[in-house]
């Protein structure tokens, strides 16, 4: 009576045992693209197992170390592992406490998308990246999610940088494929802020009065003043007060390359240039005119 697809098949998880090795231990060529990320290689047999279930895409994975109870998350790169074996990058081995050849649990997870995280670097050397934020989203394409806590590493022009993942939104694991996260780093482990030599107070008037110099023109309010009661008002007078240099006016007709001598030149009171150069203005000095002429009177 029922159609199929009615009702919809709920999903079931993955959840298998697996020897783990690190990604040296693969066999053939070496595969620095898998130890530099956050993804692992499982066997044939996961796969084909994988695509019977109602699973999640992208495939995401929690992986457990039952001894220790240790847990991290990861994505998968590839299904080419021998039977009853994965391999892991080596900083991943590490968050997990595992040696070579235990037994590690793989199980199918369902992550939020991240939306915001915060790394720890864990050497000041991580300073010396003029671009971290570039660095970090290049190096994140690797990776398939976030776990709180983990310490993951990040080679960068052939060096290897290590960041603990100190906080990660909206959980304490994410997903960080196709997503928009707002990323934050915290100060490096062993990083010091440098110390700024303080300066004293003799030191900041002495830099003040080199600024200064001493004048005997007249200076507002530069006396000692006196007292209605007759007493020493305590404010020592001095000839000379200090006021700030004044720049003087720059030659706004200057030009590169020429040299002017600026000279007082003394004429002769007795030439006639003398008294074209000496002849004062006086006021009202000129004859002037009349509107009316002096014939029609």
């Amino acid at each position: 009576m029922f159609g199929f697809g009615m009702f919809h098949e709920p999903l079931r998880p993955f959840s298998r045992t697996y020897r783990c090795f690190s990604v040296s231990m693969l066999p053939g060529q070496e595969r620095q693209d898998v130890d530099n990320g956050g993804k692992i290689i499982l066997p044939p047999s996961a796969l084909e197992y994988l695509t019977r279930l109602n699973v999640v895409y992208p495939m995401l994975f929690k992986l457990t170390h039952g001894r220790l109870e240790r847990q991290t998350h990861c994505g998968v790169l590839e299904f080419v592992a021998d039977e009853g074996r994965c391999y892991l990058p080596y900083w991943m081995m590490r968050n997990l406490m595992i040696d070579e050849g235990d037994v590690l649990t793989v199980e199918s997870a369902t992550l939020p998308v991240a939306s915001y995280s915060k790394f720890e670097p864990q050497s000041p050397d991580f300073l010396d990246i003029t671009n971290p934020k570039a660095m970090l989203e290049n190096a994140l394409r690797s990776f398939a999610c976030l776990t709180s806590g983990d310490v993951i590493a990040i080679r960068y022009n052939n060096k290897l940088y290590e960041l603990r993942v100190l906080e990660t939104r909206p959980g304490p694991a994410v997903s960080i494929i196709e997503c928009d996260m707002d990323v934050e780093f915290a100060p490096p482990v062993g990083y010091q802020e440098p110390e700024r030599p303080q300066q004293t107070k003799k030191a900041e008037q002495d830099d003040v009065e080199e600024m200064l110099f001493e004048t005997t023109d007249f200076v507002a309010f530069r006396g000692g003043g006196n007292r209605l009661d007759g007493k020493s008002s305590g404010s020592p007078t001095s000839s000379g007060v200090f006021v700030p240099h004044k720049r003087g006016v720059p030659d706004f007709e200057f030009k590169m390359g020429r040299i002017q001598f600026l000279r007082n030149v003394r004429f002769n009171n007795n030439s006639a240039e003398a008294d074209r150069n000496n002849k004062t203005f006086k006021p009202f000095e000129g004859s002037g005119t009349t509107l009316r002429s002096k014939d029609s009177t």
